[in-house]
């Protein structure tokens, strides 16, 4: 059955493309959520104080991986110990969040916060909220790693390629 979660880890260009290399995931779209406007633009959420973080929406097939593994992949790539910053990206816009829809994703994201929290002495920085607003990012962000190989990405490069070998 298919299901979709809200992931903010920094600059979504880089957590979007290793979201989509995950097996299970169907979709993934990278875009603004859980602030202030609605339909903000990027120069909006960078410079005006929207609220936004940057935002991957991932579309998975929980017949194939649950939300709890994605989870697990999703805190490999981010430092949760941080607030606001991921790799040289600063600013409210780069917070790490789980934004999820419904009960049963609130339980399993909170669950797996409590389990990350004990590989850790810092206190993890992960919000979780409920989703309460998304607006897709601009043509030119989505699949930006993929139109430019080269381009700038917080996540080191290695993690992509073990993303598409983890299984649960």
């Amino acid at each position: 059955m298919k299901q979709v979660i809200y992931l903010a880890g920094g600059c979504f260009w880089g957590l979007e493309q290793y979201m989509s290399l995950a097996v299970g995931v169907l979709d993934t779209q990278v875009g603004y959520a859980n602030g202030k406007t609605l339909n903000p633009t990027y120069e909006e959420v960078c410079y005006q104080n929207t609220g936004h973080a940057e935002t991957v929406r991932v579309e998975f097939d929980d017949e194939i991986v649950s939300l709890s593994f994605l989870l697990e992949l999703y805190f490999d790539a981010i430092d949760p110990t941080t607030i606001n910053r991921q790799g040289g990206d600063t600013g409210s816009q780069y917070r790490t969040g789980i934004y999820y829809l419904n009960e049963e994703q609130k339980t399993i994201a909170n669950q797996a916060i409590e389990k990350l929290q004990q590989k850790f002495t810092e206190k993890i920085m992960v919000e979780v909220l409920e989703l309460s607003n998304y607006a897709t990012a601009e043509d030119y962000h989505q699949k930006y790693l993929v139109k430019n190989p080269s381009g700038y990405c917080h996540i080191h490069a290695s993690k992509f390629e073990q993303v598409k070998t983890r299984k649960e």
